[in-house]
């Protein structure tokens, strides 16, 4: 009696149309062992023929390419890599790809297992935003010649595609502006350290006290490590000092989450006692009194970008590297010092 067939193809009908076992329709569909050149080309054409659909390599197998794009990402890091991502799901979505996520806990060791993890999915490309010290991981797609883009994070290799927003000019704006207030002693909470946005951000802060002809000094600059957590623990370490910055610049939105429950633990009016701005926008800056001063990212332009470069690298992979950088928005608010700001 034949046996009965599902209205959807399976291993065993490419098994049965190819003249070979399941096992060795399993070993061509997930590259698990060497298979002889015309068998593996009888199952490839039994694949076409049957439109088998129930695994995602077993068309890549046929098509050449699964149109997914593998997404490494903090997760915890930054809220702002939340909207980010789905800035990056709706432009992968319009162009036809879907988005596989894994979280790389914004280390290096557990960001190398998820980019093999992923690759092992046998995604057209990759989207990573690196975490701090990584190098070895990058270097290891660049020589693999696997199409990846760096988002935010960008690195000083010429030969990766990467894309985020201008730091040095936008961090340097925010300085400026609360010396043009009268401010002598600007303090700044950094990021992580090893990370390109952390030293582009300090540099941008160096450069507006330059220019606005306030001396560096080193001790009015803490690490926040970009959490929150360590945002309130600095604000502590500068409070601390003998004279005390009379405003700040907050490297991340992050980090400003713990500024302003450190400050409020110790009686301080934002705006009044500590006049303050941050790099990032967050939904909720206009919400807070008073609302924030801050440098918005262009995070939909961002993810666009990033997602169009990697198809573009897909499609030619000779094509010369590029690195984009888009420029923030000053969103002036109240939390700097000025009154009615808009």
């Amino acid at each position: 009696m034949p046996r009965p067939r599902s209205t959807r193809p399976t291993q065993r009908d490419i098994a049965d149309l190819a003249g070979v076992s399941i096992t060795t329709v399993s070993h061509v569909v997930n590259g698990t062992r060497a298979v002889a050149e015309d068998t593996k080309t009888a199952v490839l054409r039994a694949i076409e023929k049957t439109g088998y659909t129930g695994d995602a390599i077993a068309r890549s197998l046929v098509t050449g390419g699964t149109r997914s794009i593998g997404m490494a990402i903090s997760l915890v890091a930054n809220p702002y890599f939340a909207a980010l991502m789905q800035a990056i799901e709706r432009e992968a979505s319009a162009n036809g790809y879907t988005v596989l996520l894994a979280d790389t806990h914004d280390t290096v060791a557990s960001e190398r297992d998820v980019v093999r993890a992923l690759r092992s999915r046998r995604v057209d490309g990759l989207l990573v935003t690196p975490s701090p010290g990584d190098g070895a991981v990058i270097g290891e797609l660049v020589s693999l010649d696997v199409p990846t883009v760096l988002i935010d994070r960008l690195a000083t290799r010429g030969d990766v595609d990467q894309v985020g927003a201008e730091n040095i000019q936008a961090t340097s704006a925010l300085t400026a502006h609360l010396a043009a207030l009268g401010h002598r002693r600007i303090g700044m909470i950094s990021g992580a350290p090893g990370l390109t946005t952390s030293e582009e951000r300090v540099l941008g802060y160096r450069l507006g006290l330059g220019r606005s002809g306030l001396a560096w000094s080193p001790d009015l600059v803490a690490c926040g490590n970009s959490r929150r957590d360590g945002g309130a623990l600095a604000l502590s370490t500068l409070l601390a000092l003998p004279e005390p910055p009379t405003a700040l610049v907050v490297a991340n939105d992050s980090m400003m989450v713990g500024v302003l429950h450190e400050a409020r633990r110790r009686g301080l009016r934002i705006g009044r006692d500590l006049p303050v701005v941050v790099y990032d926008e967050v939904e909720w800056a206009d919400l807070v009194d008073p609302p924030l001063t801050t440098m918005a990212q262009p995070i939909e332009e961002i993810g666009r970008q990033a997602v169009r470069l990697l198809l573009a690298r897909i499609a030619d992979p000779s094509r010369a590297a590029e690195t984009v950088r888009l420029p923030p928005t000053l969103c002036h608010r109240e939390s700097c010092g000025c009154s009615g700001a808009a």
